[in-house]
């Protein structure tokens, strides 16, 4: 065995941490008699070179984000799955998509965008073959699919891969006292002209391949994100569904895929003027613009900061249904999806003098509540990788 592969195998868990961050902490006492029962947080925990808060609002019935962070000692991964038409897409992305990339990064040696790419690949043809042993009792599994964006800090540099609407952002501060917002990521929504026209140019054939529907572009009518993981009946005329799902029913056999699970990816040299990166899920972008993000954070302390911009973006859903958030707070998850999405962000900020150090230590942290089902993960692998 190769030396590097011997230190990964022996790994200890006390060198890595993972937050699931769909599940409420049981011991998290809130001393506000008014805070919002479908909305929980991590103020603040550390990560290889910095720090990151997270949080999490549930709209739907059965939340349908997953999202997770793993921090090791010198590398961090970051993963927001916005998921639709259930939660299973995004809870087996939870699961699989990670260990995929440790398990390339391993097989190549090193992080790469082919790594990521590769991961995304490994990861639809798990869900696609759970989809093909399932939907026959259950041919739902067919409709259900996720989002997905991942960001990953390795050795100084931000590996990103998006499928979907979720966003991932960076806050650059180029002057004095001032913070400018960079979009990382493009999103996949046919509500976007080129996307829509990339869409038509990929099925020249198909005049109703975009369509305006209630004062919404969908793809086939049905769904606006263009790439997703799932979504089999989307992509494999073997998962076409009959006419009495008429929600989902296509007038006509698939001629050809018309979504895909190619995802768009990017990589970047982390500079001195990149302050703090934040990953949400679309439910945030709907109500804040990039720029209002990144201002929220730059002006306010660390401490809950992910918490104050979930707030900010029910805030203004309130405010455009005539609402105060006192009262959306009020309302059951379901009800509350006709106000908001699920909304999921991390704001993971870069500390770079811990970042020129090289390693830094990550103390211990308390995980109780957020530690995933899947168990320990091997993430600290990539800090053995030379």
């Amino acid at each position: 065995m190769w030396p590097w592969l011997e230190k990964i195998a022996s790994a200890c868990w006390d060198r890595v941490r993972r937050y699931a961050l769909t599940k409420k902490d049981e011991d998290e006492s809130d001393a506000d008699a008014s805070a919002d029962d479908l909305l929980w947080s991590r103020d603040l925990a550390r990560h290889a070179t910095g720090e990151f808060s997270f949080a999490v609002v549930q709209a739907n019935e059965v939340l349908e984000d997953h999202s997770q962070v793993e921090t090791g000692a010198a590398a961090t991964f970051v993963g927001v799955y916005d998921g639709h038409g259930g939660a299973e897409a995004s809870r087996f992305i939870s699961n699989h998509l990670s260990a995929h990339i440790v398990r390339l990064a391993q097989e190549h040696g090193t992080m790469s965008e082919d790594v990521v790419r590769n991961a995304f690949s490994a990861t639809e043809e798990g869900f696609m073959s759970l989809v093909r042993r399932t939907h026959l009792i259950k041919p739902a599994m067919t409709t259900i699919g996720s989002c997905c964006l991942v960001g990953i800090i390795w050795r100084g540099t931000l590996y990103l891969a998006n499928l979907g609407d979720s966003r991932a952002v960076v806050g650059c501060s180029n002057e004095p006292n001032k913070i400018v917002a960079e979009q990382l990521t493009r999103d996949h929504n046919a509500g976007m002209e080129e996307i829509r026209q990339e869409l038509k140019s990929l099925h020249p054939d198909d005049s109703q391949i975009v369509v305006l529907k209630n004062g919404v572009w969908r793809i086939k009518g049905i769904i606006q994100v263009s790439r997703s993981i799932g979504d089999a009946y989307l992509k494999k005329r073997e998962f076409a569904l009959d006419q009495s799902t008429a929600r989902f029913h296509l007038p006509e056999p698939l001629r050809r895929p018309v979504l895909t699970s190619e995802p768009s990816i990017y990589s970047r040299v982390l500079s001195s003027q990149d302050r703090f990166l934040i990953f949400a899920s679309d439910g945030l972008w709907e109500h804040i613009s990039n720029q209002q993000a990144v201002e929220i954070v730059y002006n306010s302390p660390r401490e809950g900061i992910a918490r104050r911009l979930v707030e900010a973006a029910l805030k203004e859903a309130a405010r455009k249904r005539e609402m105060k958030y006192g009262d959306i707070k009020k309302l059951d998850k379901g009800v509350r999806r006709y106000f908001h999405d699920d909304i999921t962000v991390v704001v993971i900020f870069i500390d770079h003098e811990l970042r020129q150090e090289g390693s830094a230590s990550v103390p211990e942290l308390s995980v109780r509540g957020f530690v995933d089902a899947a168990g320990p993960s091997s993430f600290s692998g990539l800090n053995d990788i030379t």
